[in-house]
């Protein structure tokens, strides 16, 4: 007795759906022009602030080699982004 492998039949022309890390979405926050801030980056992950920040320095910094900038603003609240190349 054999068993036959079946395959996945996929319509033309389509590929699979790509999946959007956490990851992804963080760095795409960071890329914004206004950044984004610890509460934001949790609401969109579902990280806690300490996972957060040991991400933005271990990641992004140590092992990606972007420059991460941090500001506070007049509240008190810091953002966080990651420049573009054409700014100075």
């Amino acid at each position: 007795m054999t068993v036959q492998k079946t395959k996945t039949i996929r319509p033309p022309n389509t590929s699979p759906q790509k999946r959007i890390t956490k990851a992804a979405t963080i760095i795409r926050m960071l890329r914004r022009k206004s950044g984004a801030s610890l509460e934001e980056l949790g609401k969109a992950t579902g990280w806690q602030n300490h996972s957060l920040r040991g991400f933005l320095s271990g990641t992004l910094k140590k092992r990606m080699g972007l420059e991460v900038q941090a500001e506070k603003n007049a509240r008190g609240i810091r953002r966080y982004r990651i420049p573009t190349t054409t700014e100075v």
